[in-house]
């Protein structure tokens, strides 16, 4: 059983790391034999990783049973930009606000830091930046808005990897992150956000929608 188990975890670990860095595209038809084939494994670990994609809304079946990998629509992201805008506007504010501007700069650098180390692999950049925006929230110390990024972990970070395909440039938005904490150090609340509007809010999301300039 534990083998099994393990199978089937890794088989998870596999297929959810392959949707969510877009190796399986949004929309992409899905079956057992083709991912059997792909991992090596049997059916079994397979179908049970299946399961449990499923469960978590990244694999969606139709009336014929068959498989494809969640679409995200325009809609989906003007949605969860403009949540993410009024979270992470008013956390923004708040560290301002409670005094914690240079304590938050020094915990955001920290995220920056493997940003950077990460600029050559845009999967594991994204989540980096998913990480930054995480430390932003966590001013609130409210358990239902970090359920909120939880759950919408998967989108966002499929979202980010849109925004970079489709023209978002990582060592532009690394340096102009470098600039906001500068601002942030100088208690310079009006810049710094300024900063994180325009490269997480607007650039990000009109990316995201293939938007180009």
């Amino acid at each position: 059983m534990a083998a099994k188990k393990s199978l089937a975890d890794q088989a998870y670990e596999t297929i959810k790391t392959r949707i969510l860095n877009l190796t399986y595209p949004p929309g992409m038809p899905l079956t057992e034999a083709m991912l059997t084939d792909a991992l090596g494994m049997s059916r079994n670990p397979v179908r049970t990783a299946l399961k449990m994609l499923q469960s978590e809304g990244l694999i969606v079946t139709d009336y014929y049973k068959s498989m494809t990998v969640k679409e995200i629509t325009d809609n989906d992201i003007q949605e969860i930009y403009q949540l993410r805008e009024l979270f992470e506007g008013a956390a923004f504010k708040l560290i301002f606000d409670s005094g914690r501007a240079e304590e938050y700069s020094y915990r955001i650098e920290a995220k920056l830091v493997q940003m950077c180390a990460s600029a050559g692999n845009i999967y594991e950049w994204e989540l980096a930046d998913t990480n930054m925006h995480l430390e932003i929230v966590s001013i609130f110390e409210n358990q239902r808005i970090t359920k909120f990024y939880e759950s919408n972990l998967s989108e966002l970070i499929r979202m980010g990897l849109y925004s970079v395909k489709n023209g978002m440039r990582i060592e532009a938005t690394n340096a102009n992150l470098k600039k906001m904490i500068e601002f942030m150090r100088k208690n310079n609340y009006e810049k710094a956000f300024e900063i994180l509007r325009n490269d997480h809010f607007i650039i990000g999301k009109d990316k995201a929608l293939g938007w180009v300039e």
